[in-house]
């Protein structure tokens, strides 16, 4: 187990007594159901296999987790965007019921992987919902292939690593994430017993990735909303207003009374912020 890890299991235990009700932004729910698939399956993607879901019918939206997630978190999110939208959810290579390999994390690696399964399914264009890591990947994939978006809404997504706040390892709400994820993890994925290790082959690419410059945010051409709620553990305000302001004709998006988890605390909220400018 890492060293992050254990600090982070031993802050959840210790935040295990009773105490007064939380704030909105302090919660953790758990994901909605999702609704029935239009199809399901594997699709081989450099080197390895991504699970994938969809749903619906309609323009598409791929919705991509963030860092140790899982699909099953967008429930509220597929069940009203599959109303009129052909969404595409995936578990990211090592995470949920998908397969990883020796090869080291990096973002390039893991826009790739997406960037396979959106060939492997056919669809050249999509517009992309990520939250945290999966906003990452969104700028990535809006750096490198812009031609494959139509839109990016990128929660909670950083461009270098002193974008994250110093003290989320401290923070009560994200450790419950962090268990509640290897608690997942040990449920669904391909390897159950590996959960540690896969921790520490992801945290070599935290420690030093993402870590782009000005002028990497300066080609993105896509229409991109950054994304944030108003008490997010892990990403500061001031990188993201410095996102928003870098990327040339991007909306900034303030989701109020919301943690790094805005799609769970706030669904009805997250939705409407989400359709509001995918739809627009």
């Amino acid at each position: 187990m890492t060293a992050v890890l254990k600090i982070l299991c031993a802050l959840f235990l210790l935040s295990a007594a009773p105490a007064l009700a939380a704030e909105r932004w302090q919660e953790l729910p758990e994901p909605a159901p999702l609704p029935q698939a239009a199809k399901t399956g594997k699709a081989p993607v450099n080197g390895i296999e991504l699970h994938y879901t969809i749903y619906g019918s309609g323009p598409p939206v791929l919705l991509i987790h963030g860092g140790l997630g899982y699909s099953e978190v967008w429930g509220a999110q597929v069940a009203d965007l599959s109303k009129d939208h052909t969404v595409i959810v995936a578990d990211s290579r090592g995470h949920g019921r998908s397969t990883r390999n020796a090869e080291p994390y990096s973002y390039d690696l893991m826009s790739s992987d997406y960037l396979a399964l959106l060939d492997y399914l056919k669809i050249e264009k999509t517009a992309l919902v990520g939250w945290s890591d999966g906003g990452i990947i969104g700028l990535d994939i809006a750096i490198h292939h812009p031609d494959r978006l139509t839109k990016l809404f990128a929660q909670a997504a950083n461009s270098k690593v002193d974008g994250v706040i110093p003290t989320v390892m401290e923070d009560k709400t994200f450790a419950a994430y962090v268990e509640k994820a290897g608690e997942v993890y040990r449920k669904i994925s391909p390897t159950p017993t590996e959960y540690d290790a896969f921790v520490t082959q992801i945290s070599g690419m935290w420690a030093s990735e993402p870590n782009w410059s000005d002028d990497d945010l300066k080609k993105i051409t896509t229409p991109t909303a950054i994304v944030l709620g108003d008490h997010d553990e892990a990403i500061s305000r001031e990188h993201t207003d410095y996102l928003a302001k870098t990327i040339s004709g991007a909306t900034l998006v303030i989701l109020g009374d919301a943690s790094h988890f805005a799609m769970l605390q706030d669904p009805e909220g997250y939705n409407k912020a989400v359709r509001d400018f995918i739809d627009e």
